[in-house]
């Protein structure tokens, strides 16, 4: 059995080290995944894929059990479940409902989607951060959104070269102690600035009768961190997101996987089912329990929460056997309309059932603004200063 260094530099045996909630979930003590004698070699790969397929099955066969018991026992009470909104339920979208909204919306133009990207190069004189947004329709129609964010460590000029060394020691070590927060913008300050210019632009620049957008109308990236520290921008994300629910005609679909509980229910849908499960209020709530909101941000979110939140309904989709089911967001006076829609687009790629139109708009996005562009760009202006590799960090520079 490994040992470990205790804080004087004694070892402590590995078995004294316990976790029983990572047992449940793993199934094996956490000593034992410390403990390298219990590790495969690299030549018992053929145990590793033994481990593989029986963790496989096993998982499956548990999901298939529970799958007849929640379409038995949970599907008749959704209906009636406490917060349920107006036409709560489990629905079978037919083929002639698909082909309604093939000819009739998403094929001429009558709905637009909207997705983002945004990337950052950091170096030690210069953090430049890219956020990129597109529009897209099936009939042709796409717009490009594009925004960069310099930040430097000392912009003004300073007369003595010495001060201006110090000063710029002095700034660099303070970013360094507030850690990553303060190095440069942070994850969820620049993915809040993409999700506001995506919904922004649904609502500004689209023409169409229906707007597509990915994640949830309304994103923690805009009820948290950058835009919660300050009531004014607060106050600023809010109106936008009362200004989309208030059209109404909206569709989100997220991507991430955060929502299991509601995921559990969705792997008991049939191919074409969707279900109208219940209303933002309750999440916003949650968030409010568990997030640091105080005075008058946190009046302005119950605020929001109790007159928004019930207008936002969530539901389930599954479009194929083979695709996963998916969460999406639409008006509660609209949800049965917003999961054909989103069902429609969804069967034009049966593996992944996922809407074909954000799916677009993310290539296009990745194709114009992503990674493969915007590194050369940034690399090839250090070139031109005749400083090719002196600023690149060590992965930029590592031979793949």
């Amino acid at each position: 059995m490994d040992e470990l260094s205790g804080p004087r530099g004694e070892m402590l045996p590995i078995a004294n080290i316990q976790d029983p909630e990572f047992e449940a979930a793993y199934g094996e003590p956490f000593a034992r995944t410390l403990d390298l004698d219990t590790w495969d070699l690299g030549e018992n790969l053929l145990e590793l894929y033994e481990r593989l397929e029986a963790e496989v099955a096993q998982a499956v066969a548990q999901e298939d059990r529970i799958r007849e018991a929640i379409r038995r026992e949970v599907f008749p009470r959704i209906p009636n479940a406490p917060g349920a909104p107006k036409g709560a339920g489990v629905y079978q979208a037919t083929g002639h409902d698909l082909e309604r909204v093939h000819r009739g919306l998403l094929f001429n133009g009558g709905v637009e989607a909207c997705d983002g990207i945004s990337l950052v190069h950091d170096t030690i004189p210069l953090t430049i951060t890219q956020i990129g947004v597109a529009l897209v329709a099936y009939n042709g129609q796409q717009g490009m959104w594009a925004h960069r964010l310099f930040r430097r460590d000392l912009r003004e000029s300073v007369a003595d070269p010495v001060n201006e060394a110090l000063t710029l020691l002095e700034r660099r070590d303070r970013r360094e102690s507030l850690g990553l927060e303060g190095s440069r913008l942070s994850d969820l300050a620049r993915r809040g600035i993409m999700t506001y210019a995506e919904r922004a632009i649904l609502l500004r620049y689209s023409q169409a009768r229906w707007r597509m957008g990915h994640g949830s109308p309304v994103p923690l990236e805009l009820l948290s961190g950058l835009w919660a520290a300050h009531p004014d921008r607060l106050q600023l994300s809010l109106a936008l997101i009362t200004e989309l629910i208030a059209y109404r005609r909206f569709v989100f679909v997220p991507s991430a996987r955060a929502a299991r509980e509601l995921l559990t229910i969705g792997q008991a849908l049939k191919p074409l089912e969707f279900a109208i499960l219940g209303t933002l209020e309750m999440h916003i709530d949650r968030l409010l329990q568990t997030g640091p909101y105080r005075g008058p941000v946190r009046t302005k979110l119950e605020q929001f929460s109790a007159e928004i939140g019930p207008q936002v309904a969530i539901g389930l989709y599954r479009a194929s056997s083979a695709a996963p089911p998916y969460v999406f967001y639409a008006h509660v006076d609209h949800a049965c309309e917003a999961a054909l829609i989103v069902l429609a687009d969804s069967v034009l790629q049966e593996h992944r059932g996922f809407p074909m139109l954000l799916d677009l708009a993310d290539t296009v996005c990745r194709a114009t603004l992503g990674a493969d562009m915007f590194v050369p760009s940034v690399q090839l202006a250090y070139a031109e200063t005749g400083q090719p590799f002196r600023f690149l960090t060590e992965r930029e520079t590592r031979y793949r």
